[in-house]
């Protein structure tokens, strides 16, 4: 429905482009509303008056008929002046679609016509700013699309250059455990060799790291009895 509006709206000039999404098309869609009312309300009141306009004509036809008959009385009869005021009135009762043209009829169809425009004048002020106000909405809609399309790109780059960075780290970790599984195998052989040789057991890798872990151990169960020991060198002997 919106997009056969605005190329009604637009005939042949190009669509201006614009955001498709929910937001954009409601906000379109009410002004689209707010536009056809209008111009269903100027149909309405054309067509009236072309009714009103039909209406007076036949009326007028039919009294010209019966002056012209009874009293022999005809347009061309009448003299210039009479004619020009005649068309002036005649033109006047249908236009403020009096039934007749006395003067109070006039007045009141003049004042009926200036409220009513007054009245028109006052709902197109209204549809005027309504059309304003959402128009600064689907300003404001596609200002707030394009910053967060923005911010997305932002988020998109940020992420691929963390994604870029976890493989990298990803690739080291695994380079740096195949090297240390390569360095684990390489110690083994050569503690193998090295026993070959001869070796004592007990100066292998694992047979030190285990001896260090103990040495470690004892010393710690030391440390108290060396301050023990430490509080009796200030005795006398």
């Amino acid at each position: 429905q919106v997009t056969l509006w605005l190329k009604k709206l637009y005939g042949d000039k190009p669509i201006p482009v614009y955001e498709v999404n929910e937001r954009t098309v409601d906000i379109l869609h009410e002004v689209m509303e707010c536009n056809e009312e209008r111009d269903r309300d100027v149909s309405l009141v054309i067509e009236d008056m072309k009714d009103q306009a039909a209406k007076y004509e036949a009326e007028a036809e039919y009294w010209q008929d019966v002056l012209g008959e009874s009293l022999g009385l005809s347009v061309d009869s009448l003299s210039e002046e009479a004619t020009v005021v005649l068309d002036d009135l005649v033109e006047s009762a249908t236009t403020l679609e009096v039934e007749d043209t006395s003067l109070i009829s006039f007045y009141c169809a003049i004042s009926h016509i200036t409220s009513e425009l007054f009245e028109t004048k006052s709902k197109n002020q209204e549809l005027e700013l309504k059309l304003k106000t959402l128009t600064q909405k689907l300003t404001s809609a596609l200002m707030m699309e394009k910053q967060l399309v923005e911010d997305i790109k932002k988020i998109e780059d940020s992420q691929e250059a963390e994604n870029a960075k976890a493989e990298s780290r990803s690739k080291n970790l695994a380079f740096l455990e195949a090297k240390s599984e390569d360095i684990k195998i390489r110690i083994r052989d050569a503690e193998k060799k090295l026993l070959a040789t001869g070796l004592d057991q007990s100066l292998t890798h694992e047979a030190l790291v285990k001896s260090s872990e103990e040495l470690a151990a004892l010393q710690k169960e030391i440390e108290p009895l060396k301050k023990e020991v430490k509080s009796y060198y200030d005795l006398p002997p």
